[in-house]
C-alpha cells in the first residue's frame, strides 16, 4: 500500500468524523441551544478517551493497555494482538479476594514475568508520589506486597527477583525470593537524600527516581543529595487543625546554594558501596543517571551552573574508569538530553540544536561524529524508535507545520525519508519492540483523538482502535465555534496565533477580546490538536459574546534555536512586547472593541499577563494572573538561571522585567489568584505584589485558595476558580 492510500484512509476517517460533528452542529434542532457550563467542563463530562499506558510486549506481537474505572474502583491490564481483534486477554485486574487492590499504574519486569502495581497513590510534589505497591507473578498468579509502608519510585531488577525503592530518604532492596530486605543507605535525613531527587531536580530536570539497576541485576547506581547548604522555605497549612501546621523544605532560589550531588555504586554480591569520582571543576548538576542495557556501564549527564555546557560521561564498572563521551555547548543554554538511543556496540543517536534546529546526529562508541541524520529549518520534537532490522529511525517533527506534529522514518545513513502520518494535525506514535508496527494517535482542533494500528513498512492501517465517537455525539448538542489559525507579523517575526469567534459572529459588531497565553521558553499554546479544559472554558466565553485570542511570542518553541533563545538574559521582556503588539493588532480589527481587551495566564503566563497590563495599559484594560511569578528573584535556581544566569550576574535582567517594580503603572482591572500551599511558585510572589500595589494605592482584586498547590484543584476548587474568573471578565470587560 502506498502512502497516498494511507492518507486516504486516514482522511476518510476524518471526513466521517467531520461530517457527523459539523453536520449535526449546523442542523437546526433544540439541541443547538445547549450551553457549556463550568460545572460540566470541570466534571470531566467532555474528556476524550485515550489509550492509557500502552506498552509493547517483548515478542513485538502484542501490547498492553490499562483500563481504569474510578467509579467502581476497578482496574485491568489487557493484552491485545497487534495484527487482529481476537485474542484479547486480561493480564491482571483488581480483585480484593486475591489481594490485588485497585491500582492506577503498572510496570513489567524486564523479563515480563512480574508486574508492579501501584495503589493508594499519594502526591508529594509535581512528579513525586508515595504509594502501596504489590507485585503480581504471572506464572503462578501470586501477589506479594512490597512494603506495609508507602514507598517511592520502586524499580524491579532486570531478572525480576529483586526490587529497589526509596523510603524516608534512604534506599532499600527487597529480595522477592527470600523476602529479605537490605538497607543500602542509613544517612537519609532532613538534609540528605539517597536515590531520589531533591525538589528542584524533580521540578526542573523532570525526574524523581535517581537510581538504576545494572543489566545483570548485580549493581545499583544512585545519586546522593547533600541539601545542608540549601536555604529552607516554609509555608503554613491552615485546614483541618486547631492550629496551622508549618511545612518546611529545601528550595534554592536564584543565586542561592544548590544541593551537592554525588554518585555511588552498590555491589549486591559483595555488599560494598563506593563513590564514583567525576573530575570536573565545572560540575554543578548531575541531571541523568542510567545503566547501559548490555554492559556494566553507567551513563551520566552533567551540567555546569550556567547550564550552557552539557557533558555525557561513562563509568565502566569493571575498569572503574570515568570517560567523557560527548559534550554540547551553547552561548545561551543546553537542555538535558532525553532524545537519544544507544546501540549494543556502543554507538548512539543524539539530538542537538547546534545547526540552529533540533536534529538527529549519529556518533560511534568513542563519541566520534559519524553523520547528521536529519537537517532542515525545522525541529525534531521526539526521537521515537530505532528499527534494528531495517536500520531505520522513527521520529516526530514539525517539518510540515510548526503548530502540528508529523511522524517520519529515515534510514541510518540519512536517506530515504518517509512520511508515516498525515501532514496536518497532531500525530503521535507508540512503536512495538521491533519497530515494525505502531499505534498511531491523531487529533486536531476539530477532531478528538483517534487511535489506529499501522504497519511501519508500508503505512498500512491494520485496524482502528478508538475514535471517540461518543464524545462527538455528545458535542453535537452544543453549537461550538472553531479555532481560526493564522500567522501574523509582529515585531519583525512571524508568530503563530488563533482566534475563536462567537458562533453567531457578526462582522459589523464590536466584540470584547480575552487573550490567553503562557509564553514560557520553548512552550507552545497555538497548536492544532484536540482541546483541553481551558479551551472549553474559552468556548464558554465565546457563548457570552467574547472573542478569545492567543499568540505564541518570541521565546516559545518549535521554530528553531534562535527564536527560542532570543529571550536569554531578558526573560519576559520580548514576550511582553509581543503580547502588547498582539493586543494592538487585535484593536485594529474592525470587529474588536479596542477599549475592551483583556489578557490572562497561569504561572509564567501570569507573570506575562501582569506585565502586559502594567506596560501596555493603553492596550489592555484587564488582566488575570493565576499563580504568577512576580520577580524571578523568588524562583528556583535551575529554571531561572538557565534563562537568566544568577541575580548577582544579571541584576538588571531580573529587576527590569519584574511586575513588582512597575506597580505604579497599573491602570485597569487586575485580579491576582494564588494557592497558599504552592510549593512551586510561592505565595510570596503574590503577597509581595499585593503589598507593592497597596503602597502605590492601586486598586486590585485578589483570591487566595487555602492550602492549594500550583495546580489549584481538588473538590469544587476549579469550579470556584473559573467561576471567579468568568465573573471578573463579564463584570469588567
Amino acid at each position: 500500500m502506498h502512502l497516498t492510500q494511507f492518507s486516504i484512509q486516514t482522511m476518510a476517517l476524518k471526513h466521517i468524523l467531520y461530517s457527523i460533528f459539523f453536520g449535526l452542529l449546523t442542523t437546526s434542532t433544540p439541541a443547538q441551544e445547549k450551553k457549556l457550563t463550568i460545572e460540566k467542563i470541570w466534571s470531566g463530562e467532555f474528556q476524550a478517551q485515550r489509550l492509557q499506558s500502552i506498552k509493547s510486549m517483548k515478542n513485538s506481537k502484542q501490547y498492553t493497555v490499562l483500563e481504569l474505572d474510578y467509579r467502581n474502583r476497578r482496574s485491568v491490564v489487557k493484552k491485545q494482538n497487534y495484527l487482529d481483534d481476537f485474542g484479547e486477554e486480561i493480564v491482571v485486574e483488581s480483585n480484593s479476594e486475591m489481594g490485588i487492590p485497585f491500582f492506577t499504574t503498572y510496570t513489567f519486569s524486564k523479563d515480563e514475568s512480574r508486574i508492579l502495581l501501584a495503589s493508594q497513590v499519594e502526591s508529594i510534589y509535581r512528579r513525586s508520589t508515595k504509594a502501596i505497591y504489590h507485585i503480581y507473578h504471572l506464572e503462578n498468579q501470586t501477589v506479594v506486597k512490597v512494603s506495609d509502608h508507602k514507598i517511592q519510585s520502586p524499580l524491579l531488577s532486570p531478572d525480576g527477583n529483586q526490587i529497589a525503592y526509596g523510603y524516608q530518604r534512604n534506599l532499600f532492596i527487597k529480595d522477592l525470593i527470600t523476602n529479605q530486605i537490605i538497607q543500602i543507605t542509613d544517612d537519609g535525613d532532613h538534609q540528605t537524600i539517597n536515590g531520589l531527587t531533591d525538589w528542584v531536580y524533580e521540578e526542573e530536570f523532570g525526574f524523581v527516581r535517581a537510581f538504576d539497576w545494572s543489566f545483570d541485576s548485580r549493581y545499583i547506581a544512585y545519586l546522593k543529595f547533600d541539601e545542608s547548604e540549601v536555604p529552607e522555605y516554609s509555608m503554613d497549612f491552615y485546614l483541618g487543625n486547631l492550629y496551622p501546621s508549618q511545612y518546611q523544605f529545601r528550595y534554592p532560589k536564584a543565586g542561592e546554594n544548590n544541593s551537592i550531588v554525588s554518585v555511588f555504586l552498590y555491589d549486591l554480591k559483595t555488599q560494598q558501596l563506593q563513590q564514583i569520582p567525576i573530575n570536573d571543576a565545572e560540575l554543578e548538576y548531575i541531571a541523568r543517571i542510567k545503566f547501559d542495557q548490555w554492559k556494566n556501564k553507567i551513563y551520566l549527564q552533567t551540567l555546569n551552573r550556567h547550564q550552557n555546557h552539557l557533558k555525557l560521561w561513562t563509568y565502566h564498572v569493571d575498569s572503574q574508569s570515568v570517560n567523557l563521551l560527548h559534550q554540547e555547548k551553547d552561548k545561551a543554554y543546553v537542555s538535558v538530553q532525553d532524545q537519544m538511543e544507544f546501540f549494543e556496540n556502543g554507538n548512539f543517536l543524539w539530538t542537538s540544536e547546534k545547526d540552529g534546529y533540533n536534529h538527529i546526529y549519529y556518533y560511534d562508541h568513542k563519541g566520534d561524529f559519524i553523520r547528521q541524520i536529519t537537517r532542515g529549518n525545522w525541529d525534531v520534537t521526539d526521537l521515537l524508535k530505532y528499527n534494528k532490522k531495517e536500520k531505520e529511525i522513527y521520529y516526530q517533527s514539525v517539518e510540515t507545520t510548526s503548530i502540528g506534529r508529523a511522524i517520519y522514518a529515515i534510514d541510518l545513513d540519512g536517506q530515504s525519508k518517509r512520511l508515516l502520518s498525515p501532514k496536518k494535525g497532531f500525530n503521535g506514535a507508540t512503536f512495538n519492540a521491533q519497530g515494525d508496527y505502531f499505534i498511531h494517535s491523531y487529533s486536531d482542533s476539530e477532531t478528538p483523538p483517534i487511535y489506529q494500528l499501522v504497519r511501519s513498512s508500508d503505512r498500512k492501517v491494520i485496524r482502528r482502535l478508538l475514535n471517540n465517537q461518543p464524545l462527538i455525539e455528545k458535542l453535537n448538542d452544543y453549537n461550538l465555534p472553531k479555532k481560526e489559525f493564522q500567522t501574523i507579523n509582529i515585531n519583525g517575526y512571524q508568530l503563530n496565533s488563533y482566534l475563536i469567534k462567537p458562533i453567531n459572529f457578526d462582522p459589523n459588531k464590536k466584540y470584547p477580546v480575552v487573550v490567553y497565553q503562557y509564553s514560557g521558553p520553548g512552550s507552545q499554546q497555538v497548536s492544532n490538536r484536540w482541546m483541553n479544559s481551558n479551551d472549553l472554558w474559552h468556548l464558554l466565553l465565546t457563548q457570552k459574546d467574547y472573542i478569545v485570542a492567543c499568540v505564541d511570542p518570541r521565546g516559545t518553541g518549535y521554530k528553531g534555536r534562535d527564536f527560542k533563545k532570543l529571550t536569554y538574559m531578558n526573560l519576559v521582556k520580548y514576550e511582553t512586547e509581543d503580547q502588547i503588539s498582539f493586543g494592538r493588532y487585535l484593536s485594529q480589527l474592525p470587529y474588536v472593541d479596542s477599549d475592551r481587551i483583556g489578557i490572562w495566564g497561569w504561572s509564567f503566563g501570569g507573570h506575562v499577563s501582569s506585565q502586559s497590563l502594567l506596560l501596555g495599559h493603553d492596550v489592555f484594560s484587564l488582566a488575570i494572573a493565576v499563580a504568577p511569578v512576580t520577580s524571578w528573584r523568588f524562583y528556583d535556581t535551575i529554571y531561572t538561571e538557565r534563562f537568566m544566569r544568577t541575580p548577582q550576574e544579571n541584576p538588571e535582567g531580573y529587576d527590569r522585567n519584574a511586575p513588582l517594580n512597575h506597580v505604579e503603572k497599573l491602570k485597569g482591572d487586575y485580579l491576582i489568584i494564588h494557592g497558599s500551599g504552592d510549593d512551586n511558585v510561592h505565595l510570596q510572589n503574590t503577597m509581595e505584589m499585593a503589598s507593592k500595589l497597596i503602597q502605590a494605592n492601586k486598586p486590585f482584586d485578589m483570591m487566595i485558595y487555602p492550602d492549594k498547590n500550583h495546580g489549584i484543584y481538588g473538590g469544587h476548587t476549579r469550579n470556584h476558580l473559573f467561576t471567579k474568573m468568568t465573573q471578573f471578565i463579564t463584570t469588567n470587560l
